[in-house]
């Protein structure tokens, strides 16, 4: 007999609650699929079907209503220009924030506080998507003074790196508001192919962490890491964060939430930034 021992200690964790006939009658059920090599319809009584995908998870857990496309960027800055690194940064994002000539505005910008230090966090946002990009690249390229910038900038960088990204239909819009506040960038590094059960889960668990108004925005990468997710949230302080994120737990339905998506993790990291003087989010 070939009769799987998973199945079979999963029935001895339920013996004292299960009649000793109905598990005779099961038993013997298992022997017959086992001895006929038919077990498909079996394991399928234990194993969670996942529908295939019918579209990239771009398009089915994107914002159809708008086209917007973000940009996220880190920068690794040389401790002693950290000072001299925001205050040039701030003056070259207010120019290109309110250049209507440029599709392109700050979201937000950020110091880290705890998480790799004498880091930058800026977010970009393209409203007209791909096209926006494109145009505006362009247009810096061929900006003098954008350029003169960029080789200044480029001294007090030890490294940098960016993401391509869409919002998630069921997060908010990223939109300015009143400070102060501390936020926090939670990254998850999905494994590949979960993207869409990881959307399925959070498009209902969202509700469970908004009634602080701590929701600021939710994304997905397109280019760069792949399978790379980005949640940002605003708290007034630690303690307030503390106290909201326990809260959750007290919502029925939060703790599946949790049971249901740490599986599909395989790093996750957490960023406590604050906002710079320029950041439209403080």
């Amino acid at each position: 007999m070939h009769f799987n021992i998973h199945y079979y200690s999963r029935l001895c964790t339920l013996k004292a609650s299960i009649d000793p006939s109905h598990v005779a009658v099961f038993l013997s059920l298992c022997r017959w699929f086992s001895e006929n090599g038919d077990i498909g319809w079996f394991r399928s009584l234990f194993v969670r079907k996942v529908d295939a995908r019918k579209d990239a998870h771009s398009n089915l857990l994107s914002k159809r209503e708008t086209s917007n496309l973000y940009n996220i960027q880190f920068h690794n800055v040389k401790p002693e220009c950290l000072e001299a690194y925001n205050s040039l940064e701030a003056e070259v994002q207010n120019k290109l924030h309110h250049d209507e000539d440029y599709p392109c505005e700050v979201v937000g910008s950020w110091n880290t506080w705890y998480g790799e230090q004498d880091q930058v966090v800026h977010l970009w946002r393209y409203r007209g998507g791909y096209p926006a990009l494109t145009e505006c690249l362009q247009k810096l390229n061929k900006n003098k003074e954008y350029l003169e910038f960029r080789k200044e900038r480029a001294k007090m960088l030890i490294s940098r790196r960016n993401q391509l990204l869409l919002e998630f239909s069921f997060w908010n819009e990223p939109l300015p508001r009143q400070g102060p506040n501390i936020y926090e960038l939670r990254t998850y590094h999905l494994k590949p192919g979960t993207m869409i059960e990881w959307g399925n889960h959070w498009a209902r668990a969202i509700k469970y962490r908004q009634e602080n108004n701590e929701a600021v925005g939710g994304f997905f990468s397109q280019i760069g890491d792949l399978y790379v997710v980005h949640h940002l949230w605003a708290y007034e302080n630690l303690l307030s964060r503390e106290e909201t994120r326990n809260s959750a737990w007290q919502k029925e339905g939060w703790d599946a939430t949790v049971h249901y998506t740490v599986p599909l993790i395989r790093t996750m990291e957490s960023r406590i930034m604050i906002p710079t003087s320029s950041s439209p989010l403080q």
